[in-house]
């Protein structure tokens, strides 16, 4: 598997001179399989770019689109994605449950007038329609497990595995709420672990500092502590840092990177990155 990634900023796109490094795009990472197979995870603002390279390249006879949840920042590009524009394309998407209403009819609500210029029922491309398994699915040569974690809303973390390699994809996430102290807990009891144990690449949220989460205790999100406690009690082999705040600098981020890797070495982790725009990693 190789991951790239378009976009990993949370909340809110954030493009400007204090982005620039680690980029402004709302979270979405392409996941390429080892038969070329296209894996699309979440459609945030970073989901543009990458179905203009699509586009460049060729179409793939199907592409998938997993999203973890339908929070806007996590959404919001699919309209602006290449692909769906091709009457030729096929595109699965995935997402988690509703008991009162349909995956499409959900996203009906945002690509449909007044928020959006045409219905989710005139694009052109075979979109196909798909409520995450409650157990293990098969996308090409991966073996797909999502779990719901905490997290406003009906939101799932991906574990994604081909062969020997698993990566896993848990953008948002509060796996401290409710747990008295993460680096001491069973994993058993915390949000998360099922998908995330012995990975060897976790994308996480971190979204925030520990002082910023005392106002935002319930949100969803991990501060940068929590984040990397999560990791090691998951015991990941690399951890990538994911949805950054968007009043978060490149400057600001390089901070928090350096102090989450003294507390990783702390902890014996193993590779410890802060996610960017561009970033590619073999797993």
């Amino acid at each position: 598997m190789r991951a790239t990634i378009w976009g990993c900023r949370g909340s809110l796109a954030s493009p400007g001179p204090d982005t620039v490094r680690y980029g402004g795009n709302t979270s979405c990472v392409e996941i390429r399989l080892s038969d070329d197979s296209v894996l699309v995870l979440d459609a945030g603002t970073g989901i543009r770019p990458l179905g203009a390279k699509i586009l460049r390249e060729g179409l793939p006879a199907r592409i998938d689109v997993l999203l973890t949840h339908l929070h806007m920042d996590h959404l919001e590009g699919l309209g602006f994605f290449g692909p769906i524009w091709e009457p030729s394309a096929e595109v699965h998407v995935w997402g988690p449950a509703s008991p009162t209403k349909s995956l499409a009819q959900r996203i009906a609500m945002y690509l449909s007038p007044p928020l959006f210029p045409v219905h989710l029922r005139e694009i052109p491309a075979n979109l196909v329609f798909h409520d995450v398994p409650a157990t293990e699915w098969h996308l090409g040569p991966a073996t797909i497990f999502a779990d719901l974690i905490n997290h406003p809303g009906p939101t799932v973390g991906f574990r994604i595995t081909e062969g020997d390699r698993v990566a896993a994809y848990v953008p948002d996430h509060e796996p401290a709420l409710g747990v008295d102290d993460l680096a001491t807990a069973s994993p058993e009891w915390v949000s998360g672990t099922a998908v995330a144990w012995g990975v060897d690449v976790l994308f996480h949220d971190s979204q925030y500092t520990e002082d910023e989460y005392l106002s935002r205790v319930g949100w969803g999100h991990s501060t940068w502590r929590q984040a990397v406690q999560f990791a090691l009690l998951s015991k990941v082999r690399k951890y990538v840092m994911f949805h950054h705040d968007p009043t978060h600098t490149d400057d600001q981020l390089d901070e928090i990177v350096a102090m989450a890797r003294e507390l990783w070495g702390e902890g014996g982790g193993g590779e410890l990155e802060m996610a960017r725009e561009g970033m590619q990693l073999d797993i």
